[in-house]
């Protein structure tokens, strides 16, 4: 399993989840490698944090964890992969990662380092436009639906 973040700004780091993931461990992967990557992308203060619905990612104690570090997280539908960047930026990876067609999971592993670095920031930051119009949109929708 891979575990990756991205911003408008470029991607952030990749990293390789060699054991099924917990609360515990998503937090800690949180602590050790999205904020070293806002810090690398130059995010400033109010950046909004957004993940999936995963039972992981609501939990209790992770909820907790991001309301004591101050993030600011979107909430958001579940089974809403339009509206979730991220998505559009692994659908690209495995792609790409396919066509290269690894023969074992070292190979694996690296041509996905490779082909995240290929990912120029101009292409994350159209991915997180594209999404965040699409949540725009929802939002009108939703809007209309309430009035009637």
């Amino acid at each position: 399993m891979l575990w990756g973040c991205f911003s408008a700004k470029g991607p952030g780091r990749l990293i390789r989840v060699k054991e099924r993931m917990n609360g515990t461990m998503y937090r800690e992967i949180l602590s050790d490698n999205l904020l070293p990557s806002a810090r690398v992308l130059k995010m400033k203060r109010g950046w909004v944090f957004q993940h999936d619905n995963d039972p992981k990612h609501t939990a209790r104690a992770t909820k907790e964890w991001l309301r004591k570090k101050h993030f600011k997280v979107l909430e958001w539908p579940s089974q809403s992969p339009d509206l979730n960047p991220i998505e559009n930026l692994w659908r690209e990876l495995k792609v790409c990662v396919a066509q290269r067609q690894p023969q074992n999971i070292t190979a694996l592993e690296e041509i996905c380092m490779e082909e995240r670095a290929k990912i120029p920031a101009t292409g994350a930051g159209t991915l997180a436009r594209c999404c965040f119009k699409s949540l725009a949109f929802h939002e009108v929708t939703l809007l209309e639906k309430k009035k009637k």
